[in-house]
């Protein structure tokens, strides 16, 4: 009854629909670097982000490179092994960008713990909602003023930017060298533990004269009961300590977040010259 020529099917909108299946699987190729990247990176990764949330800010990113994509992907592109393998770089190109912030971002967390440990403050731990371990308290708060210098100076934003402009040098279809990666992850792991130690040694250095002073009172005063001296005294060190150093940590979390996504930036720009 209903006689429909080949010719007016391919006139007739919405019945294309090798075109959709061919949109749909370069939206699907486009959304995992930017996934990838959210469940890796700080803040847009952590636990207290529901999985619908993310989900849906995946899409919405997905969709500001969607459209400026250009690519001869289609359905059997995906069953291949050049398919398989546009995945993987897909997916380590995201992972590793996020894993990198997070990794640098783990230096406020090194720092709170050795402070902690180091004044008697670890005993004060509960649970980390990022880790979802425990952990020092003093480390938590750190950490929360990394994260809010972090949004304070629209680090967010550059991140997601850096990563969005990424689609321009690297395109799906490209294959470049990961061995970047490698070499940007085993750095980041070196980077972290020196800015724990830039952030954390002064406090550990006056703590240190602190514990010597005592340790001098307590030997010429046999009777002196250490655990009841020295622990308050301690720990009322440390407090003035962080209180008078809350600006020079602040000025060293902005040094770090800049460095952080420096080093990011490096990365991908590096990924792309191979």
């Amino acid at each position: 009854m209903f006689n429909i020529s080949q010719a007016n099917i391919g006139s007739l909108p919405g019945l294309e629909l090798q075109i959709i299946l061919d949109n749909i699987l370069l939206f699907f190729f486009c959304s995992i670097r930017i996934s990838a990247f959210l469940i890796a990176s700080p803040i847009f990764g952590a636990r207290y982000v529901i999985l619908p949330v993310r989900i849906l800010f995946g899409m919405v990113l997905t969709l500001t490179v969607f459209q400026d994509q250009s690519s001869t992907l289609n359905v059997d592109t995906i069953a291949s092994a050049t398919g398989v393998i546009l995945l993987i770089k897909e997916a380590a190109i995201g992972l590793s960008a996020g894993l990198v912030l997070t990794i640098w971002f783990s230096a406020a967390a090194i720092a709170g713990e050795k402070m902690a440990s180091t004044s008697g403050l670890a005993f004060a731990a509960q649970l980390d909602p990022n880790t979802g371990s425990s952990s020092p308290v003093l480390s938590q708060i750190l950490m929360l003023f990394l994260l809010v210098i972090f949004l304070s100076i629209d680090g967010h934003l550059i991140v997601l930017r850096t990563l969005l402009d990424s689609y321009e040098f690297i395109p799906i279809t490209s294959l470049p060298t990961l061995d970047i990666i490698l070499k940007s992850g085993i750095g980041a792991a070196g980077s972290m533990f020196l800015a724990a130690t830039i952030i954390m040694l002064p406090i550990s250095i006056a703590l240190l004269m602190i514990n010597v002073s005592i340790g001098i009172i307590t030997r010429s005063t046999p009777t002196l009961n250490i655990f009841s001296f020295a622990f308050p005294v301690t720990l009322l060190g440390v407090f003035i300590l962080l209180y008078f150093s809350v600006s020079t940590i602040g000025f060293a979390m902005s040094d770090l977040v800049e460095s952080s996504i420096n080093y990011m930036q490096d990365m991908i720009w590096g990924i792309k010259n191979g």
